[in-house]
C-alpha cells in the first residue's frame, strides 16, 4: 500500500514536471507567445533546471535540447522508480531490460506529446464556442496550428462547422491505440 502511494506521488510529481518541460519545448518550437500567463508560469516552474542544463547541453538546429533531455531523464527516473517500487530487481537486470527501460521512457514522451496536442485541440475547440477571445487562445492556436493547418478546410461542413478538431482527435486516438500501445506492450515484455 505504501508502494502504491509512493508510485502515485512519483507519477504525479515527475509527470507534472515532464509535462511542463515538454510544453516549454513545444511552445518554443512553434514560436508561441511567451507574454501569456501560462507560458510565463511554465518558464518560471522549469527554469530552476533548464537554465543550468542549457549551459551543458546546447541547442541543436534551433531545438532546445536541454528541455527535451530533462523530459527524457524525468521519464527515465519515473519508469525506473516505478519498477523498483513494484519489486523489480533493477540491479540484477540485463542490458535488454535497461534498453526496454530507455524505450519506455522515450515512448512515455511520445505518448505525453500526443496527449498535449490532443488536449490543446480539444480545449481550443471548446473555447472557440464559449470564449474565443480568452487570453489563452493565441497560445493554443500557435500550439495546434502545425497539426490543424494541413487539415483545415478539408473537413468543413456546409454550414461552416469545422470538423478538423474531431479528425485530429481520431488520428491521435488511432496513433495511441495502433502504434504506441503495441510498442509499449513489446517493451514491457522485455522487462
Amino acid at each position: 500500500m505504501i508502494a502504491q502511494a509512493a508510485i502515485f506521488l512519483l507519477d504525479t510529481l515527475f509527470g507534472l514536471f515532464t509535462l511542463s518541460v515538454l510544453l516549454r519545448f513545444y511552445l518554443q518550437l512553434v514560436g508561441a507567445p511567451f507574454h501569456n500567463p501560462i507560458s510565463q508560469a511554465i518558464v518560471a516552474f522549469t527554469n530552476f533546471l533548464v537554465r543550468p542544463t542549457r549551459r551543458i547541453i546546447p541547442s541543436l538546429g534551433g531545438l532546445d535540447m536541454s528541455t527535451l533531455l530533462l523530459a527524457f531523464i524525468a521519464q527515465l527516473i519515473l519508469q525506473a522508480a516505478t519498477l523498483w517500487l513494484q519489486g523489480y530487481p533493477l540491479m540484477l537486470a540485463t542490458g535488454t531490460a535497461y534498453a526496454a527501460l530507455v524505450g519506455l521512457a522515450a515512448l512515455g514522451l511520445v505518448k505525453l506529446s500526443i496527449y498535449i496536442f490532443l488536449y490543446a485541440v480539444i480545449i481550443q475547440a471548446i473555447l472557440s464556442w464559449v470564449n474565443p477571445y480568452t487570453p489563452v487562445a493565441p497560445l493554443l492556436d500557435s500550439l495546434t496550428r502545425p497539426l490543424m493547418r494541413p487539415l483545415r478546410g478539408k473537413f468543413t461542413m456546409g454550414s461552416g462547422i469545422d470538423l478538423t478538431p474531431l479528425v485530429v482527435f481520431l488520428i491521435a486516438q488511432l496513433l495511441l491505440m495502433l502504434v504506441v500501445a503495441p510498442i509499449e506492450m513489446q517493451l514491457q515484455r522485455l522487462l
